[in-house]
């Protein structure tokens, strides 16, 4: 289990989570967890055994040098942090890990056991997935909620995906069955640009995350690295008529799927 020493006193926190692997295209979502804590000055408050989730040959290890010298090893695992955001009704517990390579079912019961000793009834999970999506367009964000009452409520376009999940999805189930109230957010990172960053589908995110908090988040300079990399896109694509062609069949057939029946 994990171990807590000094549990801070929260006001009513909200969890918001990002993992790393499978559930997260571009690094969008888990780039959205490293601005937060950054923005927010958050504070380390545990982080899980790797022993238990993790297959080091899978996912392994790093070596680092601290001083130029010293080696230290960075074990793979999933941390988890808290903040008070200025102006935020709300405190906040951010997780940022790697999807585990076993062990789901524990990893969810963790996870859940903490938010519990927190006092954590709402959750905001994050995710990214690569999709048909053309790059000049705004980032479609989809949504799914614990409740459909939920959805409705805060006007979330659905997700009608069928298929393999990953723990993002495991942990939304986990949780919503545990009585937390749980919304999980995704981000479409157009497929023939997949390399990350991609900072434009992490604000987009973020944009949304606003709104759920109810809360102003500090952007600082990603709206113009959005910028650069939408431009860095156009000249890729305008090197190469292939792609070029194929944006453009993108974009109109979003467009005819925009309009009314």
């Amino acid at each position: 289990m994990i171990e807590i020493e000094g549990l801070p006193e929260l006001v009513d926190p909200v969890l918001i989570a990002a993992f790393e692997g499978w559930n997260d295209a571009g690094e969008a979502s888990s780039g959205v967890l490293a601005h937060l804590a950054g923005e927010w000055k958050a504070s380390p408050l545990a982080e899980l055994d790797p022993e238990n989730y993790y297959d080091f040959q899978v996912t392994r290890p790093i070596v680092e040098l601290g001083d130029g010298v010293t080696r230290s090893i960075i074990w793979p695992t999933t941390r988890l942090f808290y903040a008070r955001p200025p102006g935020g009704r709300h405190d906040v517990v951010l997780l940022r890990g790697i999807e585990p390579n076993m062990r789901w079912r524990s990893f969810c019961a963790e996870i859940i056991a903490l938010c519990q000793d927190l006092g954590v009834r709402r959750a905001i999970l994050l995710g990214a997935l690569l999709n048909d999506s053309p790059h000049p367009r705004p980032v479609p964000i989809v949504g799914t909620v614990s409740d459909p009452a939920l959805a409705r409520r805060l006007n979330l376009e659905p997700s009608r995906y069928e298929g393999p999940t990953g723990i993002v999805g495991v942990l939304q189930q986990a949780l919503g069955a545990a009585g937390v109230e749980t919304i999980s957010l995704w981000a479409s990172v157009p497929h023939y640009v997949a390399q990350p960053p991609n900072p434009k589908a992490t604000l987009a995110l973020l944009g949304r995350l606003e709104e759920l908090l109810d809360l102003s988040i500090p952007l600082g300079d990603l709206p113009e690295e959005a910028r650069a990399w939408e431009r860095g896109v156009d000249e890729l694509a305008a090197q190469d008529a292939e792609v070029a062609e194929y944006v453009r069949e993108l974009e109109e057939r979003k467009d005819a799927a925009e309009l009314p029946e």
